[in-house]
């Protein structure tokens, strides 16, 4: 049949147009993807467990005659038809049944079935059964041989069909027809198994398989599996990287003048984390190659003065600099900045975001074309219509938000199409090393590790929704003081709608409450230019308490504000949690966040709103972050479709990582014509990072 990789899945028995498309939506298109198709977890159907030993919450495979069956009437009519074995009874319950079926399961049938035992109203149950009537007369037949794989499915694609495709194309698995990748000699280095064993056993796990390794991915059959993943990610890095390193960028030399005058006017001095960061990316920019380097900084670290020299290095030598932000809060605050900044010294900011419409954006455009030095703005300046005169550096900040794909399509915004530009990339989002290693290994990693003076470590407390009452309270004090808070409502089952009307309703409870304040509000469905002129006022002092969604999440500055309230904290990440907490603790009062919780909170909801309490640093919170919620979440990759795993998992395979990390350099310095079959294997589905 040739290589698996090039044939089609209509190749299969049952396999029409009209499947095809099916399987193609989970990215079945070859028999390779299928074989790559992995079950999610097994079903033991290799042994017919005795009734009374059945424990609640088990599913097994029982055998049994039927003693009595009934139709009931409760909530929702069932029909119930009592099995015995000699060594207990149980019920089946069908909430959906026809005539025939009551029939079928009449007294002293026979019947075999399979289900997850429950307690009910009269010891225990199986809700649905799959089963089948056993003819007294002949044979039982037999159970199956190897336990039942249970796949990752879509609408339409029964477990049944899929078991099907998988045991038509294992038949067609050889070493001609799946070829190993991964060298003999690179294989007994890393102690992997062959790639077609691991496969077969995957797919067909014999009856003594240790259901609970598989279950947390430690067997050596899967191991073998995620190491090739994992390799191929890093390959697709590594690639990214050198096709990079052979493009050109404009040498920008250590500038003098314009970082001098800015320092002076800045009043205070840098941290000796700022001046570290800021010679590292000094001496990139000097290279004739572009820098990618990525700036991690805790809340607060000061990256926006970092960012700031790095621009001055280009401007001084007469280049353009782009700045870039995912929201336009974000955005125009570093307008606000830049803008304060920058003008004192000569030098024009031009701005562009999605909501400049019409004669404003054209003129624009106008502005970045004719070669204005500092551009900020939304990710509109990736779009087509933008012409930079001649685009020396661009910063991302909160890079997360942005995916490789946008960070790559700035590639062809620079110097005359031809140089392409130094890349900034700064987050507050702490990525753990574990992370970075993976998620970012075509970028040099800088970390800002030292908070500038004068700011004061949050003191975090959580309170139950029940005591409401005092945390109002607590607001009011606060405000009486002269300090400013804010009230965060948080996502209400993730719409967005929902949760702004509870930050209404919110802000209308609390006006009332709190007449002698002034409260403000701002929330997602609001105008930019409304959102940004109530910021504008909380900022100046005219309103002492904002309430408002995670829009203020990232970058606001309002030294004065000394206590943070969020409801729900439950529903955020811990790292969003942190980015919110960082809003305060920015001036030198003592300041505050309290976590307002519903109770009950689960085990692992206390457990980590329990590490928000405990520290304030960033990365301890990332690490933790990424053990509850996986690095999907982190990333924000679930909308970049990047890092989503097949076999492998970034937090339970770390240690993997720097093995991983050599026999990549390995690879490609040995095997170099093993990289591309890689890549088309794992990661065929645009995921591919260089291919712009």
């Amino acid at each position: 049949m040739g290589e698996l990789s090039k044939v089609s899945v209509t190749a299969l028995k049952g396999v029409g147009e009209a499947m095809a498309e099916k399987l193609a939506k989970v990215g079945l298109e070859t028999l390779q993807d299928v074989l790559f198709h992995l079950p999610l977890r097994y079903q033991d159907r290799t042994r017919v467990v005795p009734i009374g030993a059945l424990r609640p919450g088990q599913d097994a495979v029982i055998e049994g005659v039927v003693s009595g069956t009934d139709v009931v009437m409760g909530r929702r009519r069932s029909l119930v038809v009592r099995l015995g074995d000699g060594t207990g009874v149980i019920s089946l319950r069908f909430f959906h049944f026809s005539n025939a079926q009551k029939e079928g399961l009449k007294r002293g049938t026979h019947v075999r079935c399979y289900g997850e035992a429950r307690p009910g109203a009269s010891g225990l149950e199986i809700y649905h059964p799959e089963y089948r009537a056993l003819n007294g007369s002949e044979p039982a037949p037999p159970v199956e041989q190897t336990l039942t794989p249970i796949y990752p499915s879509t609408e339409g694609l029964t477990q049944q069909r899929l078991r099907l495709l998988c045991q038509q194309s294992l038949a067609q698995l050889e070493p001609r027809s799946l070829p190993d990748w991964l060298p003999d000699e690179l294989a007994r280095d890393y102690e992997l198994a062959p790639l077609a064993d691991a496969i077969r056993y995957l797919h067909n796990p014999p009856p003594d398989a240790d259901l609970d390794e598989l279950a947390e991915g430690r067997h050596w059959a899967q191991y073998r599996l995620a190491f090739e993943e994992l390799l191929t990610h890093q390959l697709s890095q590594q690639r990214l990287r050198e096709s990079l390193r052979t493009l050109r960028a404009p040498v920008l030399p250590k500038a003098s003048r314009l970082p001098a005058q800015y320092l002076a006017n800045l009043g205070f001095t840098p941290t000796g984390a700022q001046q570290r960061v800021g010679n590292e990316i000094a001496y990139d920019l000097s290279q004739r190659e572009p820098m990618m380097r990525l700036v991690q900084g805790d809340v607060g670290a000061g990256k926006t003065v970092v960012a700031a020299l790095a621009a001055l290095q280009a401007l001084e030598t007469g280049y353009q600099v782009a700045l870039m932000a995912p929201t336009e809060i974000l955005a125009e605050q570093h307008f606000v900045t830049f803008k304060r900044w920058l003008e004192p010294l000569g030098i024009e900011v031009a701005w562009l975001a999605g909501k400049l419409k019409g004669k404003a954006r054209v003129a624009a455009l106008e502005q970045i074309a004719n070669g204005a030095p500092m551009v900020v703005g939304t990710h509109a300046l990736f779009q087509e219509e933008v012409r930079f005169k001649h685009l020396a550096l661009a910063i991302i900040d909160e890079q997360h938000r942005f995916g490789v794909q946008q960070r790559l399509a700035l590639r062809k915004k620079g110097v005359a199409g031809e140089q392409c530009p130094h890349q900034l990339i700064m987050t507050a989002t702490p990525i753990p090393r574990t992370l970075a290693m993976s998620a970012y290994a075509d970028l040099d990693t800088s970390v800002l590790d030292e908070l500038p003076p004068g700011r004061t470590p949050v003191n975090t407390v959580l309170v139950a929704d029940s005591r409401r009452f005092e945390v109002v309270d607590r607001v009011r004090a606060a405000c009486a003081e002269g300090r400013q808070a804010y009230w965060v409502c948080t996502l209400i089952e993730e719409s967005e709608e929902l949760t702004c009307q509870a930050a209404q309703s919110t802000y209308e409870d609390l006006g009332s409450a709190l007449g002698e304040l002034r409260v403000g509000l701002v929330h997602g469905r609001m105008k930019p230019a409304e959102k940004a002129a109530v910021m504008a006022e909380f900022k100046e002092g005219k309103l002492q308490l904002l309430v408002a969604t995670t829009v203020i999440e990232v970058g606001v500055d309002v030294p004065n504000a000394s206590l943070m309230i969020i409801e729900n904290p439950e529903r955020l990440g811990l790292s969003q949690l942190h980015q919110l907490r960082g809003r305060v603790g920015r001036g030198s009062a003592a300041s505050h966040c309290v976590l307002l919780y519903q109770p009950p909170l689960s085990q692992i909801g206390r457990e980590r709103l329990g590490i928000m309490r405990e520290t304030n640093d960033g990365f301890i919170i990332a690490e933790k972050d990424l053990e509850l919620r996986g690095p999907g979440e982190m990333l924000g990759t679930r909308q970049t479709g990047l890092l989503q795993f097949k076999v492998a998992d970034l937090m339970r395979d770390a240690d993997m990582l720097p093995a991983v990390r050599d026999a990549a350099q390995a690879l490609l310095a040995r095997w170099p014509d093993h990289v591309s079959p890689l890549l088309d294997r794992w990661l065929r589905h645009g995921q591919q990072y260089g291919q712009v």
